[in-house]
């Protein structure tokens, strides 16, 4: 009986260890034990390869005996929050997770297209083989979507034994497509470097092209020298152009733009001289209408005829201009029936040639011109695409000091952007600035607009043809291309001694030879006076231009005259400073010229030994502007130093910009402070005017000469 008590006790112990265990094994398996999904469970599975793994068992949660087997109050709904955090997290990590898995596998897998056959022979032939002379078996079995295996074993069936790496040529290839029964053509590359058969192209699709707009007309002045085309080319300017800005045009350029009732028109420039007529050519190609000028007090003249020819050659309309009717003897009558023989009939005859009487220099009926002008456009309805890729033609290039090449062209079709890639003529480059005919920057250049381009690689020829490309390395490869295809041609170009032309080469031996350096300011005038020059006949006298250029006489010019016994001829161009003293030490003669007949009609009395007595000019002073005003009624002062020499009042000058001769005219006035001056010396300030002439801009240089008479030597 006394032990009774401790082994109560004792068991009571016992029973307490087994509920403390048993309330520490439920907090172990609390809610914080969570049962693995059967897909990480997968996941988890160690390869077969390997042990196994001992299997881990996760131990029941304890029923609970108050609750029973049913579901409490408090146990919660699966799925939902509730008290029973385990079953919660058991069914959101196991049943639903799995399920959205599976469904959102299978909405992949409907989102997926089907894969398409990746073996060849289980690809359908292509209708045609487009395929270029010298491919392999394996580039047609890529075209073609055939083993290279099976091709060379369908021409070993053919009786062609060749291996997938050797070339087919075209009649291989052929048969090859005959065997399969497919059609076969040869792929045409076209030459990207013939541009002006790009050019053509490009014109002829432009034509054809739905995003076409109305542009303005494109109009050449022609007409025999002295007939008034320059004044009324001024007329024009200071009227519709730069009525607002002092000096009026300020850039050099052969086209410009006026505006009339909110139009553009746009007119070319081409010089009259009978040296001009290529130039004169040009125009009329680039053109879409031909105004002739002719004096009615002069009548029909060779130039005119030249120009009637050009235009119908070009297949342009013609209106005529009867100019200087302010004149006491103009007779337009006698001017109207001597175009009449050139089949230039008026309208009041029957004819459709549009004739208007005008004065340039007092503007009558100027407007009427213009009004006639834009009559014309509107019937030839005169279109271009601006969307397209930039055409056009160069007007006139030279080269820039500081600015390198420089080109005037005319925009036909698209638009020209500063930036875009260009190839013209023989070079090419990437347009670096762009200045429009009034002297401003513009970002892009739409059809009909003439605009000063810079970035070239070298100065291209007149008339040469502008294409824009997608990229510079096309460009670039091109422009290259080009130019070696123009070295080659001059290599070809020099003439061989052969038994056929050895008398011929004698003969030439045995003549004279006047060997000149050529130089100009513009291309223009390089091929025209080198042409001229070219045609000049004297019995056993020819002349021989051994080098021709734009831009100022420099000391390379002097070195090559020197070393070739030659003289040089600079056309509306003066010498560099160091080229003028090599050229003083070396004995090289140096002839200036501003007016192309003089240095034609020099050449030929040189030629003919019997060079008269002649008026040669001396340079006296030199000046540089240092600062310009503008006064009313009296036009630009130019603030100029005295660098060397001396000017005098009345005196001739000069304005050089660049190295290139931008007018030659007279002095005006010479003033010494307020006071009226005679002469100025060396080292001393003046201030200027220049007759008819305001385009005066800081940095310029004067150059003043006097004419003296020179003994024949």
């Amino acid at each position: 009986k006394k032990e009774q008590p401790v082994n109560n006790k004792k068991k009571t112990n016992k029973e307490n260890n087994t509920k403390k265990s048993e309330s520490v094994e439920k907090k172990v398996i609390g809610p914080k034990i969570l049962k693995p999904s059967p897909a990480r469970l997968k996941k988890n599975q160690p390869s077969t390869n390997d042990k196994p793994a001992v299997k881990v068992s996760i131990p029941e949660p304890p029923k609970d005996e108050k609750r029973g087997n049913g579901r409490g109050k408090n146990m919660g709904k699966p799925g939902r929050k509730g008290k029973n955090q385990f079953f919660n997290n058991h069914n959101e990590h196991s049943d639903r997770s799995e399920r959205k898995r599976r469904k959102n596998k299978k909405r992949q897998q409907e989102q997926k297209p089907k894969k398409q056959p990746t073996k060849r022979k289980e690809r359908p032939l292509p209708e045609t083989l487009i395929y270029e002379e010298g491919m392999n078996a394996q580039d047609i079995g890529k075209l073609i979507h055939r083993e290279p295996a099976e091709i060379v074993k369908k021409l070993f069936m053919l009786g062609v034994m060749t291996n997938q790496n050797q070339s087919l040529d075209k009649d291989t290839i052929e048969l090859l497509a005959a065997e399969y029964g497919i059609n076969a053509k040869q792929k045409v590359h076209e030459d990207i470097s013939d541009i002006d058969t790009l050019y053509d192209k490009r014109m002829e699709a432009s034509k054809k092209s739905k995003n076409q707009v109305k542009r303005p007309p494109v109009v050449t002045i022609m007409g025999h020298v002295d007939h008034g085309k320059t004044t009324l080319l001024d007329r024009l300017r200071h009227t519709h152009v730069s009525a607002h800005e002092a000096g009026g045009i300020t850039q050099k350029i052969g086209a410009y733009q006026v505006r009339l009732d909110d139009r553009l028109i746009t007119f070319l420039d081409t010089p009259g001289h009978a040296a001009f007529s290529n130039m004169r050519a040009r125009g009329a190609e680039i053109t879409d209408i031909v105004v002739l000028v002719v004096a009615a007090d002069d009548g029909v003249m060779p130039q005119t005829v030249e120009a009637i020819d050009h235009a119908k050659s070009a297949n342009v309309p013609i209106i005529v201009a009867i100019n200087k009717m302010d004149k006491p003897g103009a007779n337009p009558q006698h001017v109207t029936e001597e175009l009449m023989k050139y089949n230039l009939i008026p309208e009041d005859y029957g004819g459709d040639t549009i004739f208007v009487n005008i004065s340039a220099k007092t503007g009558q009926n100027v407007d009427d011109l213009l009004q006639m002008i834009l009559l014309q456009a509107d019937v030839m309805e005169l279109k271009a695409n601006p969307t397209e890729m930039a055409i056009g033609t160069v007007i006139e290039a030279r080269l820039s000091r500081g600015r390198g090449p420089v080109a005037d062209v005319l925009i036909q079709q698209g638009t020209l952007n500063v930036g875009d890639p260009i190839v013209v003529g023989d070079t090419f480059g990437r347009v670096r600035t762009m200045t429009n005919d009034r002297g401003r920057q513009v970002k892009k250049a739409t059809p009909s607009e003439p605009v000063e381009i810079t970035g070239l690689n070298d100065v291209p020829e007149s008339a040469d043809k502008l294409v824009e490309f997608k990229d510079e390395k096309t460009a670039r490869s091109v422009g290259e291309a080009r130019a070696q295809q123009a070295l080659q041609k001059s290599r070809e170009n020099v003439q061989h001694v052969t038994l056929d032309n050895l008398f011929d080469t004698m003969k030439k031996e045995n003549m004279k030879e006047v060997d000149i350096v050529l130089k100009a300011d513009v291309q223009g005038s390089v091929e025209a006076l080198q042409q001229s020059l070219e045609k000049i006949e004297v019995e056993g006298v020819r002349v021989n231009i051994i080098h021709s250029g734009v831009g100022a006489i420099n000391e390379s010019d002097v070195t090559l005259a020197g070393a070739s016994n030659a003289f040089i001829i600079g056309f509306n161009v003066r010498p560099t400073a160091t080229a003028k003293s090599q050229a003083e030490t070396e004995g090289v003669d140096i002839r200036l010229y501003s007016i192309i007949y003089k240095a034609i009609d020099d050449v030929t009395a040189a030629m003919k030994g019997m060079l008269e007595p002649t008026y040669e000019e001396k340079v006296i002073g030199n000046l540089t502007v240092r600062e310009t005003w503008k006064v009313s009624k009296v036009g630009t002062i130019a603030g100029s130093f005295v660098d060397k020499g001396l000017v005098k009042n009345n005196a001739k000058i000069r304005v050089i910009r660049d190295g290139i001769v931008k007018y030659d005219g007279e002095i005006a006035s010479l003033k010494r402070f307020k006071d009226d001056a005679k002469e100025v010396k060396q080292g001393n300030d003046c201030g200027l005017t220049i007759k008819d002439y305001n385009d005066i801009k800081v940095g310029d240089e004067f150059e003043v000469y006097e004419m003296q008479q020179v003994e024949p030597k």
